[in-house]
């Protein structure tokens, strides 16, 4: 009988190992123009494609969506009066959800083993990418590579780090992350992401059960920081090329918004402790985009990192 007790990177394997491994970086991709070091970017055990992106995601209504209970974890977008959720437990085993939102072009991600959950609108001088799965992870994060030119994108960085488009960066939408119960409560009329993807998946099973408590990672990172433990939840915001994080631990013993200025911009932080989610606004109550993400993914690719701390 296997146990909850597995180690991480045995239960990667289980998960993922009749999908096929790799040790060696796709031949798929084009290598010859990158950012970053190539010995840091890594076969994540499916090979291109294996965790499937969706292309062609269909909807139904909040009160259609019966296999969501109210502590499932969903990223919710709004845009022009229209409110769709994504939920973890699809994103789980897609990664990717490529959508249109109020006539916009949007990219839904979510990387399980960093914890962060990012949308784009992903349109490059004027013209709309749509992305896949590459199989392939840089500091423990994911890989997306786009159809059009087959360049490797970073989630947490933003930007293309291999390929044709290296350097080139994706424009962040502000997305939120918190359960279906106060998603739903704010959005009555969401629509939500169906488990009619196309494929055959286990919804209903966490593939990741357990990782999100453990201290120890599936992959290697170049950067570590011992003061939170790996997997703490923070809100991560750039301001003007600044970076902060925002541990859940400190933002926990705050009543009411946090009140910030970082790099002269004046910021609030709210924190929903029922929901165990935080998002972030301009002096003005807008919404910012921002990253809610483990403390060792955020810390990883931005080691110059600011950190909030109470004075009490």
């Amino acid at each position: 009988m296997i146990t909850r007790r597995l180690s991480v990177l045995g239960l990667g394997l289980l998960v993922w190992g009749l999908l096929g491994f790799s040790g060696q970086l796709s031949q798929e991709f084009d290598f010859s123009r990158h950012s970053v070091p190539l010995d840091q970017i890594l076969s994540g055990c499916p090979p291109k494609d294996g965790i499937p992106a969706i292309l062609k995601p269909v909807f139904m209504k909040a009160a259609e969506a019966g296999f969501l209970n109210d502590q499932d974890r969903i990223l919710g977008l709004v845009e022009g009066g229209e409110a769709k959720a994504y939920p973890i437990k699809i994103l789980n085993w897609h990664e990717i959800v490529n959508d249109t939102l109020a006539g916009k072009p949007v990219v839904v991600t979510y990387c399980p083993l960093c914890g962060t959950g990012i949308g784009f609108h992903p349109v490059v001088n004027g013209r709309p990418l749509t992305f896949g799965v590459s199989g392939l992870l840089y500091q423990s994060d994911m890989l997306m590579y786009d159809h059009q030119s087959g360049s490797l994108w970073s989630q947490i960085s933003m930007e293309a780090i291999a390929g044709p488009m290296t350097g080139t960066t994706l424009t962040h939408i502000f997305l939120e992350h918190t359960t279906w119960k106060e998603w739903r409560q704010a959005h009555p009329a969401t629509q939500v992401l169906s488990t009619n993807t196309g494929y055959s998946r286990h919804y209903q099973r966490d593939p990741y059960l357990g990782y999100a408590q453990r201290a120890d990672l599936m992959f290697p990172t170049a950067n570590t920081d011992a003061r939170f433990h790996p997997k703490e939840w923070i809100l991560g915001l750039k301001v003007g090329g600044m970076f902060k994080a925002y541990p859940f631990s400190e933002l926990k013993k705050v009543k009411g918004l946090v009140h910030d200025n970082i790099n002269g911009q004046q910021v609030q932080i709210k924190f929903n402790a029922e929901a165990n989610s935080a998002s972030a606004m301009d002096a003005a109550g807008k919404p910012l985009p921002s990253v809610m993400a483990f403390w060792f993914a955020w810390y990883t690719f931005h080691p110059e990192t600011e950190v909030y701390a109470t004075d009490h």
